[in-house]
C-alpha cells in the first residue's frame, strides 16, 4: 500500500509579490526551495492563513539570499503582498517507508522570510 505523506514544508512565510499578469506560479528564494527541499516545476499547496484560501501550484526558482516570495498568475487574486502563507509538498510511499520518514519542515523569519539559524 502506498500512501501520501507531508514532504515539505515553509512554515509562515510572508507574500512579497503578487504579479496577476504572470504565467502562474509561485516564485521561492532559492535558499528557502534548497532547506525545505523543494525543487523547481515540483506541485506544491499553498494555504493563506491571513484569508483562509488554498490553492495548488508549482514552484519556480526566485534569487538566491532575496527571501522572494511571489504568487503569480490567477493565484494573486488569492493572496496579496503581506500574506502570510504555508507552502507544503507531498510524497507518495510505501506505507513502512512512510512511517519512518520525516519531511522538511522550515520556519524563516516571518518578516524577511530569511533562514533563523
Amino acid at each position: 500500500m502506498q500512501i501520501e505523506v507531508l514532504k515539505s514544508k515553509l512554515h509562515r512565510i510572508t507574500v512579497t509579490e503578487a504579479n496577476l499578469h504572470y504565467v502562474g506560479s509561485i516564485t521561492i528564494d532559492e535558499d528557502l526551495m534548497d532547506v525545505a527541499n523543494l525543487i523547481e516545476n515540483e506541485k506544491v499547496t499553498i494555504v493563506n492563513v491571513s484569508n483562509g484560501e488554498r490553492l495548488d501550484t508549482y514552484v519556480i526558482k526566485g534569487e538566491r539570499g532575496s527571501g522572494k516570495i511571489g504568487i503569480n498568475g490567477p493565484a494573486a487574486h488569492r493572496c496579496k503582498v503581506g500574506d502570510i502563507v504555508i507552502v507544503m509538498s507531498y510524497a507518495t510511499m510505501l506505507f513502512e517507508e512512510a512511517k519512518k520518514f520525516r519531511p522538511s519542515v522550515v520556519f524563516p523569519d516571518t518578516i524577511s522570510n530569511k533562514l533563523v539559524r
